[in-house]
C-alpha cells in the first residue's frame, strides 16, 4: 500500500496552489519542503550519525546544495562534513600511477561519478518519486483531490514531463490519458496566458503603447521563467513572507 505519510504534504502543496495561483507549481513546493528538511537534517543530529558521514563521505554534495549548508551558518558542522568527505577524496585519488586502463583512468572515473553524486539530490530524489507516487494514487482514487488538480494555476514544465512520465509508466491507459487531458488543459491555458504576458511586457517598452496599462506584465519575465525551469530551492517558510 503507497505510504500515507506523503498524502498530508501533497494534499497541503496542491490545496495552496489551488487558494493562491501566487503559490504557483506544487510540485516546486513540495520539492522545496523536502530540500529544507534534509538540509535541516543533514547539519543537525544526523551529521554525526556514522552510516550518515559513511554516506556523504562517498557521494558528496552538488554546487548548489554546499551553498544552501553554506549560507544556514552551521560551519563547524559543514567543516566537519569537509573534513572527513576531503579525506575520503584524497583516498580515492591514491593508487597506483599506471593501471591496466592506464595512467590516472582509475582517479578520473571516481572522479567523474563523484561530480554526478549529491547526498541530499539522492535523499530528495527518493522521497519525491514516492510523493509523484502519491499524487497518481489520489488522482486514480480520490475525486476530491482530482478537483485541487484541476484548480492548479499551472505546473512548471520540468515537473509536468515528470508528471507525464511517471504517470505513463504508473496508470494504465486508460486512466492516464484521462491524467493528461486534464493537465495538458492547465499547461496549454497557462502557456497561453504567460505567452501574452510576457509579449505585452516587450510591447510596454515601444514608445506607442507608453500609454497602454500593464495588465498582468509587469513581472512576466520573472513568471515565465519560473515556468519553463523551475521555482526550486527555496526555504518554504520564507517563501510565504
Amino acid at each position: 500500500m503507497l505510504e500515507k505519510i506523503y498524502t498530508i504534504p501533497v494534499n497541503e502543496a496542491f490545496e495552496a496552489s489551488r487558494d493562491d495561483p501566487a503559490c504557483g507549481c506544487p510540485m516546486c513546493t513540495l520539492y522545496n519542503t523536502l530540500e529544507e528538511n534534509e538540509l535541516d537534517r543533514i547539519l543537525g543530529a544526523a551529521m554525526m550519525e556514522p552510516d550518515v558521514r559513511i554516506e556523504t563521505n562517498a557521494q558528496g554534495f552538488c554546487d548548489t546544495h554546499f551553498k544552501m549548508m553554506f549560507v544556514r551558518k552551521n560551519r563547524l558542522g559543514l567543516g566537519l562534513i569537509l573534513e572527513s568527505h576531503l579525506a575520503e577524496v584524497a583516498k580515492g585519488q591514491k593508487g597506483k600511477v599506471l593501471s591496466l586502463k592506464g595512467a590516472g583512468v582509475d582517479q578520473e572515473e571516481k572522479l567523474t561519478k563523484l561530480e554526478k553524486s549529491c547526498y541530499v539530490c539522492s535523499r530528495i530524489e527518493f522521497s519525491y518519486k514516492k510523493m509523484i507516487a502519491t499524487i497518481l494514487y489520489l488522482w486514480e482514487n480520490d475525486k476530491d483531490f482530482r478537483d485541487k488538480c484541476a484548480a492548479q494555476p499551472f505546473f512548471c514544465l520540468p515537473h509536468y514531463r515528470r508528471l507525464l512520465t511517471e504517470g505513463r509508466a504508473g496508470m494504465n491507459k486508460k486512466v492516464f490519458s484521462a491524467f493528461y487531458e486534464q493537465i495538458s488543459a492547465i499547461e496549454n491555458a497557462y502557456l497561453e496566458k504567460i505567452g501574452g504576458d510576457v509579449s505585452w511586457f516587450c510591447k510596454k517598452f515601444d514608445y506607442r503603447y507608453n500609454d497602454e496599462p500593464w495588465y498582468d506584465s509587469k513581472d512576466a519575465v520573472e513568471r515565465a521563467m519560473r515556468f519553463l525551469s523551475g521555482d526550486l530551492h527555496k526555504d518554504p517558510k520564507k517563501v510565504q513572507s
